[in-house]
């Protein structure tokens, strides 16, 4: 069967599926997306990545009212048509006809939205089994950016440095603040332990001018601490404090929780998968397959 994608309201063949020239998205980057997971053949927490996406277009002046659940009902029928139970979904709005250059007459925008579902693309067991090895990425992120922290579509940069990580025969790339404070991975959020303690930088929701995503993953892994009796904070991480810690683990929809062995050769506590990144991995895992087997 033909695969179809969702597209400004209906659904369409994929090969048939058309963004104009002038998209805004296409023309100058202007556009936000949510990719979010599907397990047992249900989308975890559509409605938690669908209020980040809105709340991102409301702040960001994109779009002051988006219809979520609208988004969330289409999100849910594309997998259903997909048939796939393991996978990846994918929602990109754009700024379709929007035109920021136009003095006058501006006409109001007709904006782009697409939902598409693939199949999941994740790291092999191993991976999680030994930890991946991370290199630090060169460029620094401006905590005043007004766009950090938000999941916009100009990933040029990020996956830029995530080829050069792998180039470099890495796995991902930490990234940092040009004051040295800890952001996260290339396409992920960071957790660090020490002393028992779980760590995350502060996200963009909650610390005003930090560029970290409020990740639903991160999110999740809060969640299951405070319910574990865990203790956790979130607070700044440099670069030291990092390499000092007792483990190290990113978060994504996709991953979930990806150990971390090394960062430039440099282990991390023992170089190896730690006790909490082990436990909250079956834990999230728990946690996911208990609420997609629920009715949406």
């Amino acid at each position: 069967m033909m695969p179809e994608v969702w597209l400004n309201g209906g659904f369409v063949p994929a090969v048939e599926a058309r963004v104009p020239v002038f998209d805004a998205g296409l023309q100058h980057g202007i556009g936000l997306f949510e990719t979010m997971l599907v397990r047992n053949g249900r989308v975890f927490r559509v409605d938690a990545h669908l209020r980040r996406l809105a709340e991102s277009a409301k702040s960001l002046a994109l779009i002051p009212n988006l219809a979520v659940q609208r988004l969330a009902d289409a999100t849910r029928e594309t997998v259903a048509r997909s048939g796939l139970r393991d996978a990846r979904v994918r929602l990109t709005l754009t700024g379709g006809s929007l035109n920021l250059l136009a003095r006058e007459h501006r006409p109001p925008p007709v904006f782009t939205t697409m939902i598409v579902a693939q199949p999941r693309v994740h790291f092999k067991e191993a991976a999680y089994e030994r930890g991946v090895r991370v290199q630090i990425a060169e460029p620094r992120l401006n905590p005043t950016d007004p766009m950090g922290g938000h999941k916009t579509i100009n990933y040029w940069q990020r996956l830029s440095v995530l080829h050069a990580a792998g180039a470099a025969g890495m796995d991902e790339a930490l990234w940092f603040t040009t004051g040295g404070r800890l952001v996260g991975a290339c396409v992920g959020n960071a957790f660090v332990v020490r002393d028992g303690v779980l760590l995350t930088p502060p996200a963009r929701s909650e610390v005003d001018g930090h560029p970290v995503l409020p990740g639903i993953t991160r999110a999740a892994v809060l969640e299951l601490a405070k319910r574990e009796g865990v203790e956790f904070d979130e607070q700044h991480l440099t670069l030291p404090e990092v390499l000092a810690s007792d483990e190290l683990f990113l978060t994504n929809s996709t991953w979930g929780i990806l150990p971390v062995a090394s960062i430039e050769g440099q282990d991390i506590g023992a170089g190896a998968p730690g006790a909490l990144a082990i436990r909250f991995r079956a834990l999230l895992t728990d946690l996911i397959d208990a609420e997609t087997r629920e009715s949406p």
